[in-house]
């Protein structure tokens, strides 16, 4: 398994082995249909028992492993930190990022954005940065020393997603600020196999399957295959992808355990564009779907990670080592406009370029239970990416209304980037309770981070090279109280102090600046983070009820933002600060509700920008982050039985925010609302689930590389779906 668990987690969920594995894509609904046919009859010698759906667990049955590596009980923990199981998903329907975590407490989620509309743009605490929260897929950083792999990411057999809001600054050290997403797999013991087709709006369709492969003796391995095609309102738009994920792992020994994953997603996508600001508002003569790319342009991605880990006992502790090895071929062809006058003669930009990115992530850690009610853990990671990327830009011509014009690929792609990044880090922590109703946790790493980095552009005669080595210690301390407890049902109180670094990340992008690259001369600085929390966690009714209350500060240094060149700079400083709130409520006869509030106040405090305007330099303190929402709001009921007719209704609300640093375009709030309805049985199911059904295309996102521009929140759509389980 990819983290430190005892026994009991067997007992919570049937599943201790977390694993990922992809396999090229298929591409065609009946490529995949042929796989699934062929799969049971080699598996047949000895069927697995089939596994109907479940009903939805109430909340003392979620564990979690984020904050401390350790399987715990989320209302122990003194972090803000939620569990969504895979039964909650597939009650929602959901096969979406945005859609999976539309009821998390005080996040919210963009789809598309500049890595293509198979990826997304959270928010958390207010911060709506693609790469400021870090994406953990079953123990391993997905996306490593780079950024988030969203684009990769298959929400095909999960088991649960952890959701913590804040920095992780010890288990996962210097890779995120304000959020971390950890999606597991189901292990490889899960017994059943499950077949789903699909099809819905804008010819889209796929499929997927998942099943126990036998291997004999002490071995058990389980794959999952899916493979879509979505489409999208928006002009020459749409994704294609395949993915596989294959398990392997030894039966448990007295918590000895061995587990290897392959995991291979293709991915290919034909992006679309921003609509362009002017002035205060999204400009009239840029029609809403729109595409500005070149005929043919496209953002795929092939990617391949290998996972091994292994759980042993050493005298009273328990060894856990976790290793993985990733490769992805990111390649693309697109462009975006400059400037929407028909008359002048180069009026967008197009970029091409091929990236290599590696990444080779260990973890080992040993814990102990000690006496006097003591946990204690130590341990290692590190982190490596190596990144390679060959480009090139080139001016274009495009109509205003978004005609297919045809551009030739430059044949040259001189425009060179090579970047190397190690983040080291030894760890520790602890947890103590000296009161059966206190516990202190306190945890400390040392974060030893180095990149190099080396730019040429021939075109302009530069060649440029610069590192940065950096040593700085980050670190968080908590404690949580029970106030009042009666049987299974408590109330909370915690309070916690984190202390963040990460370096800067890097996205890849063929600059117009002399040197290429992002355009800076130098490495940026290294984002830094102070925050303090406080809230309260209760459970009521025999553990039916949920409520969570919560409130935070941050100060932030060296925010990385985008200027108006397409650079990328350091911003200063930052404060966050925030209310969030929500309630869960499992109902007797399948019923399951969620509602959720949250109030961020996201401002610069010292941020001198140039807007190129030629006004000069432009104080920011006291301007709210651009596209940061003050208010989030969402609410659900769904009902779920195992036989019978199901449905439910979920309602997500994003409130007014500006399109820009100076504050001088507001955007106001919208909602959206999703609708589900079908029929189950133990053995099958028929669904249909319809997203935004008020067809609202409010901005939701910032382009990093088209200036003044934002991605538009995706079309009303309807898709239906039959799955069954044998």
């Amino acid at each position: 398994m990819l983290f430190s668990a005892p026994d009991p987690l067997i007992t919570i969920y049937g599943s201790s082995q977390l694993s990922v594995c992809n396999l090229p894509a298929m591409r065609t609904v009946s490529g995949l249909l042929t796989l699934t046919l062929f799969i049971p009859c080699a598996v047949a010698q000895s069927p697995a028992p089939s596994t109907p759906p479940q009903k939805l667990p109430t909340v003392h049955q979620r564990v979690e492993v984020t904050t401390t590596r350790l399987p715990e009980d989320p209302a122990e923990d003194p972090a803000p930190i939620e569990v969504f199981t895979g039964d909650e998903l597939s009650a929602r329907g959901a096969r979406d990022f945005r859609t999976a975590l539309s009821a998390a407490i005080g996040l919210e989620i963009a789809p598309g954005g500049d890595s293509g509309p198979a990826s997304s743009v959270p928010d958390f605490w207010g911060l709506k940065e693609f790469d400021a929260f870090l994406l953990v897929v079953d123990g391993v950083p997905w996306g490593g020393a780079f950024n988030p792999a969203l684009t990769t990411l298959d929400l095909n057999d999960i088991e649960r997603i952890e959701v913590l809001r804040g920095p992780a600054p010890v288990t996962f050290g210097a890779t995120s600020f304000v959020g971390v997403v950890h999606v597991v797999h189901k292990g490889v013991e899960t017994p059943g196999r499950t077949l789903t087709i699909r099809g819905g709006s804008y010819g889209s369709g796929g499929g997927s399957f998942s099943t126990p492969i036998p291997l004999g003796g002490d071995w058990a391995s389980r794959l999952s295959i899916d493979g879509d095609r979505l489409g999208f309102a928006d002009d020459r738009t749409e994704y294609r992808r395949g993915h596989a994920l294959w398990r392997v792992g030894k039966k448990p020994v007295q918590e000895n355990r061995i587990w290897f994953n392959a995991d291979v997603n293709w991915l290919d996508q034909n992006p679309a564009s921003p609509r362009v600001r002017e002035g205060k508002t999204l400009s009239p003569n840029n029609p809403v779907d729109a595409n500005y790319n070149p005929q043919g342009a496209f953002l795929d991605d092939h990617r391949f990670t290998g996972m091994v880990g292994f759980d042993r006992k050493v005298g009273g502790a328990l060894w856990s080592t976790t290793g993985s090895v990733s490769h992805s071929r990111p390649d693309l062809f697109r462009g975006f406009v400059t400037t929407l006058d028909d008359e002048v003669e180069e009026n967008a930009r197009g970029l091409k370029q091929k990236i290599h990115l590696t990444d080779v992530y260990v973890d080992s850690h040993l814990s102990w239970k000690l006496p006097r009610s003591v946990t204690f853990l130590a341990g290692a990671d590190y982190l490596h990416g190596t990144g390679t990327a060959q480009g090139a830009d080139f001016p274009y011509h495009v109509t205003i209304d978004g005609s297919p014009v045809q551009v030739a690929k430059p044949d040259v792609l001189d425009v060179t980037i090579n970047d190397h990044r190690d983040f080291f880090g030894p760890y520790t922590s602890v947890e103590w309770r000296p009161l059966d109703r206190l516990r202190f946790d306190a945890g400390v790493r040392l974060n030893i981070t180095h990149e190099n980095r080396k730019d040429a552009d021939p075109g302009q005669g530069t060649s440029t090279e610069f590192g940065q080595t950096s040593v700085r210690a980050a670190g968080s301390v908590g404690a949580i109280f029970t106030a009042w407890q009666q049987n299974q049902d408590s109330l909370n109180l915690y309070v916690n102090y984190r202390d963040t670094f990460k370096p800067a990340a890097i996205d890849f992008g063929i600059g117009e600046n002399e040197g290429g690259g992002e355009g800076q001369s130098t490495i940026l600085k290294p984002e830094t983070s102070r925050s303090v929390e406080g809230g309260i966690k209760g459970r009521f009714w025999d553990r039916r009820v949920e409520w969570e209350a919560s409130g935070f500060f941050m100060d932030f240094a060296n925010l990385v933002v985008p200027t108006e060149t397409g650079t990328r700079t350091n911003a200063g400083d930052e404060h966050f600060k925030g209310f969030e709130t929500g309630a869960s409520v499992f109902l007797p006869h399948d019923l399951m509700a969620r509602a959720t509030y949250t109030y961020h106040d996201a401002r610069f405090v010292d941020f001198v920008f140039d807007f190129g305007d030629g006004n000069g330099l432009t104080q920011l303190a006291g301007k709210r982050l651009e596209m940061s929402a003050n208010h989030l709001a969402s609410a659900s009921l769904f009902y779920t039985p195992i036989r019978g007719f199901l449905g439910g209704v979920s309602m997500n609300y994003t409130g007014g925010r500006f399109l820009n640093k100076r504050n001088s375009a507001p955007a106001e709030g919208f909602a959206t609302v999703d609708l589900s309805a079908g029929y189950r049985t133990p053995r099958w199911e028929l669904r249909v689930d319809a997203r935004n059904l008020g067809d609202r295309r409010d901005p939701v996102a910032e382009s990093e590389l088209g200036d003044a521009q934002y991605y538009l929140m995706t079309s009303r759509r309807v898709e239906g779906s039959f799955s069954v389980h044998f």
